[in-house]
């Protein structure tokens, strides 16, 4: 049997939205706005199943300043269940609850524990002989912390467990600011047996003489957060060695979801291979309901009506999403082209003609290009330079970047001249 054993979250995020989102649906809005606060009931579940000794939060239980007594409220109860269970409860403030109201007015029961601003260490109450546990914790004072903190924690109590939580971006993170930063080297030299982070929404984990996890987001927000989001479930067994075991709680996965239109000639054909590829990501998704991306392309006689009517295979992605259930359409990109004519030069269709001139008299001429150039160029400069250095980092993707844009544009004007023709036709 473990000595002691806890679930540890991070970044719950409470009543932040999930981004990127159009929302046109209003049940969608719905379950949307409920997303974290189900999911933070999902975790005291687990707490509860699996009877665990406690729950470790290591910052960003909140999205922001918080106000929302109805919050407030739903916090409580989901504290008193845990505390009805006896089950302890360690919380730390990050970055984006360091200035929550709600953390520093609400009453807590006596069971929970949220460290303040200067380092402090909690023993856990333990019967005798059994092995010493020592929670030890510090909460960003300010939104800001630009300065490690470790220095700052106090020393591992020798003989004892000693278990820290932290919120840092540690080595470093792409899409995350730096706070308190901190290498995984000095963590695992520290002397403390386990580290439970917060602040990077990506699960991240190394075992050794010292375990450090960061479990990441539990409910991803945008499809930079995709797949199944988790919290991890820790035992620590008597000999003190450390076993994880990582918990999907998700209640909603974003996903790229990717179908391949070559060769579809009716417009039943592509809903039916839209339907097939959100089944098939729906089948594989590990949580309740997935968000899906759906990015169409491919070499079909349907481009031009796809790029016309892209709202129109919208609204039939959406059908088809609803008869399979619990998918949800978070975006729908195209990149079709038409199949390459044989012999473009004699075709007798004026749209392949004049596919033919913009691109070989039009869009290959220096003079386009030393025009586009310019055009490109000034309004790169508008942009901030990290930007301007995704976008362009060099002279040859900068070339490519204005390619990819003077074909994206010559396709356009083809299905809109091609949509017209029809109608013209009818």
């Amino acid at each position: 049997m473990p000595a002691y054993r806890f679930v540890h979250a991070a970044d719950i995020h409470l009543d932040s939205p999930l981004r990127s989102l159009a929302l046109r649906d209003p049940r969608l809005a719905e379950f949307v706005g409920n997303a974290s606060r189900q999911v933070f009931v999902r975790i005291v579940d687990l707490c509860l199943d699996e009877q665990v000794h406690a729950l470790l939060l290591a910052g960003d239980l909140y999205d922001g300043e918080q106000t929302s007594m109805k919050t407030a409220r739903f916090l409580a109860e989901q504290l008193r269940r845990l505390h009805a269970a006896g089950i302890e409860v360690f919380i730390i403030r990050g970055n984006h609850d360091a200035l929550s109201k709600i953390t520093k007015e609400l009453v807590l029961p006596e069971s929970v524990h949220l460290f303040g601003g200067r380092a402090d260490a909690v023993e856990i109450s333990r019967k005798r002989g059994d092995l010493p546990i020592v929670v030890h914790g510090l909460s960003f004072a300010k939104p800001q912390a630009p300065e490690g903190l470790l220095a700052r924690y106090r020393p591992p109590v020798e003989g004892a467990i000693n278990i820290g939580l932290m919120h840092t971006s540690l080595d470093g993170s792409p899409s995350h600011d730096i706070y308190a930063p901190c290498s995984t080297a000095d963590l695992a030299h520290s002397g403390f047996r386990y580290w439970a982070l917060g602040h990077i929404h990506k699960r991240s984990t190394a075992e050794g003489s010292c375990t450090i996890v960061m479990p990441g987001i539990p409910q991803g927000r945008d499809v930079g957060e995709s797949g199944p989001k988790s919290v991890t479930l820790v035992s620590v067994l008597e000999d003190g060695s450390i076993v994880l075991d990582e918990r999907i709680v998700s209640m909603a996965q974003f996903e790229h979801v990717t179908v391949d239109a070559s060769g579809a000639a009716s417009w039943s054909d592509l809903a039916a291979r839209i339907e097939t590829a959100l089944g098939d990501a729906a089948s594989r998704s590990a949580s309740d309901h997935l968000i899906a991306r759906l990015a169409v392309s491919g070499a079909t006689s349907l481009a031009w009506n796809i790029r016309s009517d892209a709202d129109l295979l919208r609204t039939e992605a959406e059908s088809r999403a609803e008869v399979i259930g619990n998918v949800w359409i978070e975006k729908l990109k195209t990149d079709c082209r038409r199949p390459a004519v044989v012999d473009a030069v004699e075709s007798a269709d004026p749209v392949e003609v004049l596919r033919r001139i913009m691109s070989d008299e039009i869009v290959g001429s220096e003079a386009f290009r030393a025009e586009a150039d310019d055009i490109v160029n000034d309004l790169l400069a508008q942009l901030p330079p990290e930007c301007r250095r995704s976008l362009a980092p060099d002279d040859t993707e900068l070339a490519l970047l204005i390619e990819r844009m003077a074909e994206e544009g010559s396709e356009e004007v083809l299905a809109r001249v091609a949509a017209a023709s029809a109608d013209g036709a009818r």
